[in-house]
């Protein structure tokens, strides 16, 4: 890798541990926005088979060598220096709570720029194409206004928990603590993590493990065989993520562990053309704006 991509793909990095931060976003949606998804799944999936034989025969050159560490490093050094920046120095929890239609408009944005740009991908649209956006929307849509359900919990259902969640993180459109919360075991995890509870907390990490190491690959091999029907069912969930991500909303919060988790919401348009509504538009057009420069970066340096 060249050295001149590295604070590149630490920015994004930077973005993708934003988009952590903000309820109903996740860091899969952000990687997508950013042209480095596909590039995510390939360094995932660098811990294969291969790599374990490695480990195992302590075979420390394969073992060092076979994952996409040169991608993967910078990408988390940038994702762990935005959670301490929007946690330490600015708390964007706490800017949620006073200016969500603010934060919500600037994601707004960048969902909407990037689903524009994603469009030039495709390689015309037939009617199949439009069936096949329209049911990934239809799903993205169905999953996203699900209510919280009660639900067991024994050990084989907390390692469902954990394959659902890494899953929801790596698709876009989709927050995979949003997901935690519907099968009502967000505060068990966290809970667990913090009494060190390791009934629960290993058969979710397995379930972690198993579905990123599954799942990556589904989606791999999904983008590899049947690239524009994947894709249209990807941008079609990222549609039905706007409906969440409208900034004008009556949100329902559940407080977990001392943070606040986006349960339920319902759109409204504003009644006037107030500060509020002026500045909300202005951040979805900066969203817009920032995601054509990074594109048009990316492009030029071949990096997308």
């Amino acid at each position: 890798m060249r050295k001149r991509e590295v604070p590149l793909i630490m920015a994004k990095g930077f973005c993708m541990g934003m988009a952590d931060l903000v309820p109903g976003v996740s860091g899969g949606t952000m990687a997508f926005i950013l042209g480095i998804y596909t590039r995510l799944l390939a360094a995932i999936r660098s811990f294969d088979k291969v790599w374990l034989l490695a480990i195992l025969k302590l075979d420390v050159k394969t073992a060092i060598s076979r994952p996409h560490f040169s991608f993967l490093i910078p990408l988390l050094i940038g994702l762990f220096c935005a959670v301490l920046f929007f946690t330490r120095v600015i708390s964007l929890p706490d800017l949620m709570r006073e200016s969500p239609e603010h934060i919500y408009g600037l994601f707004f944005g960048l969902i909407v720029a990037s689903i524009i740009v994603l469009m030039r991908e495709l390689k015309g649209f037939t009617f199949a194409d439009a069936v096949t956006l329209l049911l990934g929307t239809a799903a993205g849509l169905l999953i996203i206004n699900l209510v919280p359900v009660e639900t067991p919990n024994a050990s084989w259902f907390i390692f469902l928990s954990g394959c659902i969640a890494i899953c929801a993180m790596i698709l876009p459109g989709l927050s995979g603590a949003f997901l935690l919360l519907i099968l009502k075991k967000y505060d068990t995890i966290i809970a667990a993590l913090g009494n060190l509870d390791f009934g629960i907390i290993i058969p979710f990490i397995l379930g972690c493990v198993t579905g990123l190491a599954g799942f990556s690959r589904l989606l791999g091999w999904l983008l590899e065989k049947f690239y524009q029907r994947t894709l249209l069912v990807i941008k079609g969930i990222l549609i039905a993520s706007l409906w969440m991500l409208w900034p004008f909303q009556q949100r329902q919060f559940e407080t977990v562990a001392g943070h606040e988790r986006l349960v339920s919401s319902q759109n409204y348009l504003p009644a006037q053309l107030d500060n509020t509504v002026i500045g909300v538009v202005g951040l979805v057009i900066i969203g817009l704006v920032t995601v054509l420069i990074i594109h048009t970066i990316s492009q030029r340096k071949g990096l997308t």
